[in-house]
């Protein structure tokens, strides 16, 4: 085809539409139909307007009936179409058949169409690799880079078959076409109607004057923030609560697996319609060797195997035969291998039963165990309080008790050693002292109350010797124990501790079960199972101890009130140490010993009868005794408490530091008083020292003397026997030694010839040689 411009005129009627040719859109055409695609019906509205509004529009006509004279265009041809036309000569197609002619439509004649027909290929155009490669990318406004590549094009062929007629249509039937579509038009509500544009005009908005052609430029369509919205994320939100920022996150983490996932996988459709379009684009070259033909193998033919001789047949038998009895041994003697480990195993699995048994026993056992034991340790957080508060009652009463003897015996002493030694000055008679009433009361230093208490002492001393018949005829005057308390003292004495007894009685009158009011039925019978059944935790846990801990309410309880000096009564006359002695000796049954020993052995716990001694009683009775159960010049006292002591003896060891507690407290009971006794003849030793005793006959200063030396004889005596039974490690000896040389000696030199000398000389034979004065050898 030549390159001469082919002219059109324009045609004057007005109601003709025209395309409007311009360079953008060639280049859309020529980098393909994907750029129109991707744009939206709003975009390409709004395109199409602004380029309609700028450019000039112009109408074409193929055949129309007015013509209009004057402007005319020129159809410029492109570079493609140049190098088309070039490909085309070059295959034998004259380039003059197609010079169009100076008239008023196309021309198609007969031989024109014979040459398009013939210069159309009938088959799909070869894809050569060197000529073309699919990678390579090209720029249209180039035309340089079509020169170095050749692409065959088949031209449009409206007419397929060579032999088939060539229909034209004529200028009315196109023009009856046009009309009919204008009428179309005009009528969109057909359905025989198809709009050529991509977007209707009713789905935009026209503004708030759709009567108007005008259009502001704040009304066109297509926007670029609501065109690239999806892209400039214009309509997302910030996400500023917690909730809200962790929905965000979640949605971006899932759209980004999705994305991956999308582009990780392979749709093999999609892959198959690609590589279809490709090999119809001519772009893949299609495999023209044929798939080669299987070739024929036929199965190899095996070797000849020879027959089997009667040595060899034999040789393999007998060595199979030698391997089977080799198996057979091995299986038997794995068989007797898992059949003792079957047996080991059903025996331990036996084992584990019974353990899991006695496991679940002993939990369940000592559930019940701890269960009780919350409950007692709740009973005694509330019993031990008051038990207590009337321990230190009974220790309050001993107290106070103490304290009257201790007075009224000083009282007396002075009295005589005023009588033969006179009144010293610290102890001379005051004035009488007047009450908030304004009454007088009399002085204790008085001759009037010196008078009294000897008529008192003399009284209590008759009644004694009147109810005591036994010991009035040995009974000598200073030497009995007079620690009785005056009658109204006494009843207030004996009330009290009735009260205090019976406070003890009514603190377990809540109490209504056995378990609890006996501490036999119910910690004897707890400790005792849990001692019978697991052994080896009880001794463990040393249960027998914790069992002690638990008792000792029941044995302060029981002694509440008791003091031993005053009413003797042995240990075992107790119900405490009935039960844990019966408690510490199993029976011949549980301990597994002959039944023909006379007492049971000592079980796992030892003996509790000392612990609880040790826990309980003697702290108590060491109390008792500093609080002055334990009166230094009672001879009877004495006794009972070292019969206490050889009973203490028997069940705890001599070294214990309870014991040595107890010891002590004696101790110290016996340097109060030879403390006590240095006190009251301290005023009157100074009066002797500087020798200003007055010298006055009294007929009752004989007896005076008498009676203090031989209340120092009673005191010495109790010490003597207190130094025998518990030695000199507590200093007993100095004390005796202290006692003769600065409290007896100088009361008895005053009176040596009057009965001084014959109580010295007593004195001198109980004291042992190591504790005899030198001054007192000589009456020995």
């Amino acid at each position: 085809m030549s390159n001469a411009p082919v002219v059109f005129k324009r045609k004057g009627k007005a109601t003709q539409r025209a395309r409007v040719s311009t360079p953008e859109a060639e280049a859309t055409v020529v980098d393909g139909g994907d750029a129109e695609v991707s744009e939206s019906p709003s975009a390409l509205a709004a395109k199409v307007k602004r380029k309609t509004r700028t450019k000039a529009k112009s109408a074409l006509s193929f055949g129309g009936d007015e013509e209009e004279a004057g402007e005319t265009f020129k159809l410029k041809k492109g570079v493609l179409s140049s190098n088309l036309a070039k490909g085309k000569a070059s295959t034998g197609v004259s380039s003059s058949s197609f010079t169009p002619q100076q008239t008023s439509g196309p021309t198609y004649d007969a031989a024109y169409l014979n040459e398009l027909k013939a210069s159309t290929p009938s088959a799909r155009p070869s894809l050569h690799s060197s000529a073309l490669d699919t990678d390579v990318s090209m720029d249209v406004d180039d035309p340089s880079q079509f020169s170095a590549i050749t692409v065959e094009t088949p031209l449009l062929n409206p007419c397929a078959d060579e032999q088939s007629e060539t229909a034209i249509p004529s200028a009315s039937s196109i023009l009856s076409a046009k009309q009919k579509r204008e009428r179309l038009r005009a009528n969109k509500g057909s359905e025989d109607y198809i709009s050529l544009s991509l977007a209707k005009q009713d789905d935009f908005s026209r503004g708030p004057h759709p009567e108007s052609r005008l259009m502001r430029e704040d009304d066109e369509l297509g926007d670029a923030d609501d065109e690239f919205a999806e892209y400039t994320s214009a309509q997302e939100r910030i996400a500023l609560g917690k909730k809200s920022r962790k929905k965000e996150a979640q949605k971006r983490r899932v759209e980004m697996n999705d994305m991956i996932v999308d582009a990780e996988e392979e749709d093999e459709e999609t892959k198959e319609w690609e590589q279809e379009q490709l090999r119809r684009g001519g772009l893949r070259a299609e495999s023209v060797e044929p798939a080669p033909k299987p070739v024929y193998k036929p199965a190899p033919i095996p070797m000849a195997t020879p027959i089997p001789t009667m040595p060899g047949a034999m040789a393999r038998l007998t060595k199979s035969m030698s391997e089977l009895t080799t198996s057979h041994a091995e299986h038997s003697a794995t068989m007797a291998k898992l059949g003792e480990e079957q047996r080991i195993l059903d025996q331990r699995e036996k084992e584990m039963r019974e353990m899991i048994a006695k496991a679940e026993d002993k939990r369940s056992w000592f559930d019940a165990f701890r269960e009780w034991i919350e409950s007692m340790a709740t009973f005694l957080d509330e019993k031990f309080p008051p038990l207590e508060k009337l321990e230190e009652e009974h220790i309050n009463i001993l107290k106070e008790r103490a304290g009257i003897i201790a007075q009224r015996r000083k009282a007396e002493d002075e009295d005589d050693l005023v009588t033969f030694l006179g009144v010293p000055t610290s102890l001379a008679p005051a004035e009488d002292v007047v009450d908030e009433l304004g009454r007088s009361l009399p002085s204790t230093t008085s001759p009037a109350a010196r008078q009294s208490r000897l008529q008192a002492r003399q009284a209590r001393r008759t009644l004694r010797r009147a109810t005591n018949t036994k010991q009035a005829a040995s009974d000598e005057e200073g030497y009995s124990t007079d620690a009785t308390l005056p009658a109204g003292d006494n009843e207030d004495y004996r009330t009290a501790m009735g009260r205090l007894v019976a406070d003890g009685a009514a603190l377990m009158a809540d109490v209504k079960a056995e378990g609890f009011r006996n501490p036999a039925a119910g910690l004897g019978k707890w400790f005792g199972e849990w001692r019978a059944k697991f052994a080896d935790v009880y001794t463990g846990a040393w249960g027998g101890l914790a069992m002690i801990g638990a008792w000792e309410f029941w044995v302060r309880l029981e002694m509440l009130g008791w003091n031993p000096l005053e009413r003797p009564r042995s240990l075992d006359s107790f119900s405490w140490y009935g039960a844990l002695y019966t408690y510490s000796r199993p029976s011949p049954d549980d301990a597994g010993v002959d039944e023909e020993d006379d007492e049971p052995p000592l079980g796992p716990d030892g003996d509790l009868v000392s612990a609880m001694l040790t826990t309980a009683a003697l702290p108590r009775l060491a109390a008792l005794i500093t609080a002055g159960a334990l009166d230094a010049h009672s001879a009877v006292a004495l006794r009972r408490l070292l019969d206490l002591l050889d009973e203490l003896s028997l069940s705890v060891p001599s070294d214990h530091p309870k014991l040595e507690l107890l010891l002590k407290a004696t101790n110290a009971i016996y340097v109060d008083a030879v403390t006590h006794t240095e006190d009251v003849l301290k005023p009157f030793i100074e009066v002797l020292r500087v020798g200003q005793v007055q010298a006055r006959f009294d007929p009752a200063a004989v007896p005076a003397r008498q009676r203090v030396l031989m209340r120092q004889r009673k005191l010495l005596a109790g010490l003597l026997r207190w130094r025998k039974a518990a030695g000199d490690r507590f200093g007993a000896g100095a004390l005796v030694t202290r006692l003769v040389q600065d409290s007896m000696l100088p009361i008895a030199e005053t009176g040596w010839e009057v009965g001084g000398e014959d109580v010295m000389r007593k004195v001198a034979q109980s004291l042992p040689m190591d504790l005899c004065p030198p001054s007192l050898q000589s009456l020995r």
